[in-house]
């Protein structure tokens, strides 16, 4: 009597292995853990225009160019997170005002305009709204584009409202 049995081994069919990475999963790992950033941008009603994926340890103002390309706009509203010399040259390259507080480390203090500032709070509205998902705010899919429709589809349900 035979007492290997073939059924225990763990293997996909017909023998073939499985693919393992290779598709983007826009996941990061930082000190919380695996996590996505999520850069929005949203009009001045508070609607949602565009959104870009990011790992979790990398920087949300390397997903700003992509984000705001092709797009025509007076100004950008955006916290201290953003303030690069070279975001601030590239909206005065496209005629718009930056309003974005500048980190408390720069040197040579930027001032901006902090009535316009206060709109600012549209963008942290659209994200309270769309974390009611329970999709988008835990995050189950394992690859961008899945993660992605599932930001479009709540973005649309957000919209019909």
């Amino acid at each position: 009597m035979c007492s290997h049995r073939w059924h225990h081994h763990q293997r996909s069919p017909e023998g073939k292995r499985r693919k393992r990475g290779t598709l983007n999963q826009a996941i990061g790992r930082s000190k919380g853990g695996l996590t996505t950033k999520v850069l929005a941008l949203t009009d001045a009603l508070g609607n949602l225009v565009r959104f870009k994926l990011l790992p979790g340890q990398r920087s949300e103002i390397t997903g700003v160019p992509a984000l705001i390309e092709g797009l025509s706009f007076d100004a950008m509203l955006a916290d201290r997170a953003f303030d690069a010399d070279h975001l601030r040259d590239a909206l005065k390259a496209r005629n718009a005002v930056a309003v974005i507080p500048a980190k408390r480390n720069r040197v040579i203090h930027i001032p901006h305009d902090k009535d316009a500032y206060k709109w600012r709070h549209l963008i942290e509205n659209y994200f309270s709204k769309i974390k009611e998902f329970r999709g988008v705010n835990t995050r189950y899919d394992k690859t961008d584009t899945s993660y992605e429709a599932t930001w479009s589809i709540a973005a649309t349900i957000i919209a019909l409202r």
